[in-house]
């Protein structure tokens, strides 16, 4: 018999249907009726025939017809909607989809695996799996590590030992003893009474991140959840049902209790979940129509699913990774402006650079030079003013490489390489970008202990470094536009556009681009500088890491909408230097842009037009992409470097992509003995 679970304003009704011959107005009605009788005063409603409704999809939210058949028109199971003419949405109503539904409903269910042992997850592998392009699977050697962990934790239930979080309560409550009949009681306790996080939910790729960072610190055998649960969890993730995750409520310490005990409300049915097939929903309906069964918390195993920092982390690992396309692509950008303004690349030469021991000021260096040689792509544009009397150029063309290599991107170099691409083998990846839980467990010393590994100072204290570095792309990039946009600077009609007065050209984009520069000013004061006593004092410092993250984030996003905005003014500004040319890569750029965006010949909505370009700064044409400016310049910056720099090694696609914050192991000390001599 099929069944089908439908949303009648904010309640979940399952509703059997003996023949698939129903209409879809009669599935809507009798959910309704339902709806009705679960209501003391039927719901408003004097009956069912009164109630004026139509039926949508929770997946794509596509109308459905009425007078089809619930055979013809719906999957088994599948999840719909009433919707009741003259409702109003309450502010506190979860939408059958989160935001951006157009690109869920495309989610097709990967094929392929990624393994995870705990040591060898990178923030690409990371990212992708946020992304849904793969399933997980344990390693046989995680997997035996798990079972001897548990091993432990069934040891001392057995022997009714005290020990914390296991047979005894949590906090304040460290000190009362819970008898055995009560220990899967306690965990499930643990996790409804933790599970008060505020505010939006994460997104689909934000959770999905944050579960697979938490399933891979389990992998670990430091937590003693039983193999048996942890498969579960995986099978959850696998069928990416995703529970309802508030953004807000951590504050980092004792880890990230209060999203990830959300997580861990939705793995036991309780609460709101989502997939794709199903939308937003109640959790025992989600994991019910892909086969599963909400998963019975053994002793210790609530402890173990919501001690840890994976809401900082999994957020700082996509925050690493944006922030670095962005980072490459920026210099993309700026150099594309100095052709514009006809600037010199004298402050470019390899020799200044090579003064100071700064490989990634020399690698910004470089791609500047790379893209703005014009002994080896020419340019009309640069030839046109060769001779001028101009000696040197602001700071903000000038010195890109050296505000590049700033403070905030040098102290992030010590957050970089346990989540980098880059270095997967490095064990600082192992032992503090995945923090563990409270009570670590090791079976080889058949030992529980507790300790401060769920603290987020340090990834907080990173991602406050992030944002600071990264802000500066935005700063820098908001003065390249007002020299564009000011005809005292530029040498070109004023904002960029031809009948000035009538048309207004890039005067607000300018003005949008500053606000977005100042809101970051406020966002990269740094969260973990603050401190407030949590837990009756028990907890009397704590990180502030949830903040950090999310901050970071924001500050990022500014920064690719600024550097949009600075986009379409440099190929605006293009225009007003026809019929010359500039160099080939930068005219490929121009090409790209020029695909999505006309030129501004009068005064139009511009806010779509900073869409689109934004859109080319952040989307990806692979799984391991940086922007499809980026993919267009790329061939030319390394055709450049084999010819001109033969001898040097091969840089890795990750290297210097936020100036030296990636680094190796080896090269990261090199630096350092540098820079101490």
């Amino acid at each position: 018999m099929p069944r089908y679970t439908v949303h009648v304003r904010g309640e979940w009704l399952a509703v059997p249907c003996l023949s698939t011959t129903n209409t879809i107005e009669w599935l809507g009605k009798e959910a309704v009726r339902r709806y009705m009788k679960n209501k003391p005063d039927n719901g408003g409603f004097a009956s069912v025939e009164e109630v004026k409704f139509y039926m949508r999809r929770c997946k794509g939210l596509g109308l459905l017809d009425l007078d089809d058949t619930v055979g013809d028109a719906l999957e088994d199971n599948e999840f719909v909607e009433v919707v009741i003419e003259g409702d109003i949405m309450s502010p506190d109503f979860i939408p059958s989809q989160p935001e951006g539904v157009h690109l869920y409903s495309k989610y097709r269910e990967p094929e392929e695996y990624i393994s995870l042992d705990g040591n060898s997850l990178a923030t690409e592998d990371l990212v992708n799996l946020g992304k849904g392009l793969y399933k997980i699977k344990l390693t046989p050697e995680a997997e035996v590590k798990v079972k001897q962990s548990r091993e432990v934790i069934e040891r001392i239930v057995k022997q009714q030992t005290v020990v914390y979080g296991i047979t005894t309560g949590f906090g304040k409550f460290a000190r009362t003893v819970i008898p055995n009949s009560n220990l899967r009681e306690l965990q499930v306790n643990l996790v409804r009474s933790h599970s008060a996080g505020v505010g939006k939910p994460l997104t689909p790729e934000r959770t999905r991140m944050l579960l697979a960072l938490r399933i891979n610190v389990l992998a670990k055998g430091y937590s003693g959840i039983s193999l048996e649960t942890l498969k579960q969890v995986i099978e959850v993730f696998n069928a990416s049902c995703l529970p309802y995750i508030p953004e807000k409520g951590t504050v980092g310490a004792s880890g990230d209790l209060a999203p990830l005990s959300h997580l861990a409300l939705g793995l036991i049915g309780e609460g709101k979940m989502w997939s794709p097939k199903s939308g937003w929903a109640d959790a025992k309906y989600v994991l019910e129509a892909h086969g599963l069964k909400p998963i019975t918390l053994k002793p210790k195993e609530g402890l173990a699913l919501i001690n840890g920092t994976q809401m900082i982390t999994s957020l700082g690992c996509e925050a690493v990774e944006r922030a670095g396309a962005i980072a490459r692509q920026a210099d993309i950008v700026a150099a594309l402006t100095l052709e514009v303004l006809k600037g010199t690349t004298r402050a470019f030469d390899s020799d200044i650079h090579a003064v100071r021991p700064h490989r990634g000021q020399a690698e910004v260096a470089f791609r500047f030079r790379s893209l703005l040689d014009s002994d080896h792509h020419p340019s009309e544009i640069a030839e046109s003013h060769r001779f001028c009397d101009r000696v040197q150029d602001a700071y903000t063309m000038r010195c890109c490489p050296q505000q590049r290599e700033s403070a905030g991107f040098q102290a992030c170099r010590f957050y970089i390489p346990i989540t980098s691409r880059c270095h997967s083998r490095n064990p600082y990846f192992i032992h503090v970008g995945l923090n563990f839980s409270l009570k670590m467990v090791f079976a080889e010393r058949e030992e529980t202990i507790s300790g401060g590994n769920f603290h987020g100072e340090y990834p907080a204290k990173a991602l406050d470094y992030l944002a600071i570095g990264v802000h500066e792309l935005a700063a820098i990039s908001e003065r390249r536009i007002e020299r564009l946009c000011n005809p005292s600077l530029s040498e070109l009609p004023a904002f960029l556009v031809t009948e000035g007065g009538l048309n207004s050209g890039f005067m607000i984009a300018h003005c949008t681009a500053a606000a977005l520069v100042s809101e970051n000013k406020a966002l990269c004061h740094p969260s973990s500088v603050d401190s407030l006593s949590t837990s009756a004092a028990t907890e009397d410092h704590v990180s502030m890491g949830g903040w950090a993250a999310r901050k970071a984030l924001r500050v990022i996003e500014h920064v690719e909408q600024v550097l949009a905005i600075e986009l379409l003014a440099a190929c605006q500004g293009i225009e007003f230097l026809r019929p010359l040319r500039t160099t080939t890569p930068l005219e490929k750029v121009y090409d790209l842009v020029r695909s999505v965006v006309r030129p501004w010949m009068k005064d139009r909505f511009m806010a779509p037009d900073i869409e689109a370009a934004h859109r080319l700064l952040v989307e990806q044409k692979a799984s391991a992409g940086f922007g499809l400016v980026w993919d267009v310049a790329e061939p030319y910056i390394e055709k450049y470097r084999r010819e001109h720099i033969p001898e040097s090694r091969p840089i890795s696609p990750t290297a210097f992509s936020l100036g030296s914050l990636r680094m190796s192991a080896d090269d990261s000390h090199d630096h350092r003995e540098q820079n101490e001599l």
